[in-house]
């Protein structure tokens, strides 16, 4: 359908807790659709709904040329200590910070077929799976961070060309 332009930090869609898909219709398909068009293009490992202004729990992802989707995820397992990981956020443009970050994670969803759907993982798939969730429950990777970390992020955000 269409890559579809990312919401910036400010926008309100961005905090606000994402409402699970009831019904899969001809709306939720197109919204796969876009979210896997907008997702394959080169330096994103996700895209969760949200990020493209639609208030739903979906994203899609693109891990090692892997890439699909899932709707209703649900962050069901982490396994390992949070460890400082560097991450950055298509909705937070330049920047690149430490997020704590559980090393492996695992989400159930469903397909657009309403079969289940099991993501795991660990290294990028782990951040991956964990940062779209976040999203998806209206939280920025940026709430992850040290105080410290997260008052020079701010600071930066303040001074970008884009906020």
């Amino acid at each position: 359908m269409a890559v579809r332009p990312i919401r910036v930090f400010g926008d309100p869609v961005l905090r606000a807790p994402s409402a699970p898909i009831e019904t899969i219709d001809d709306g939720v398909r197109a919204l796969v659709r876009d979210l896997l068009d907008t997702v394959e293009l080169p330096g994103r490992a996700g895209v969760a709904a949200p990020q493209i202004g639609v208030n739903l729990r979906a994203f899609s992802y693109n891990i090692d040329g892997d890439i699909g989707y899932v709707l209703n995820p649900v962050l069901v397992e982490v396994s390992g200590d949070p460890q400082p990981t560097g991450e950055g956020c298509l909705s937070v443009p330049g920047l690149w910070h430490d997020a704590l970050r559980h090393p492996w994670a695992k989400v159930i969803g469903i397909d657009l077929d309403g079969n289940e759907v099991v993501l795991e993982g660990e290294g990028l798939m782990a951040q991956a799976l964990q940062h779209e969730t976040d999203h998806l429950d209206g939280m920025l990777y940026l709430q992850r961070l040290t105080p410290e970390e997260r008052r020079l992020a701010m600071k930066e955000i303040r001074e970008s060309d884009w906020f």
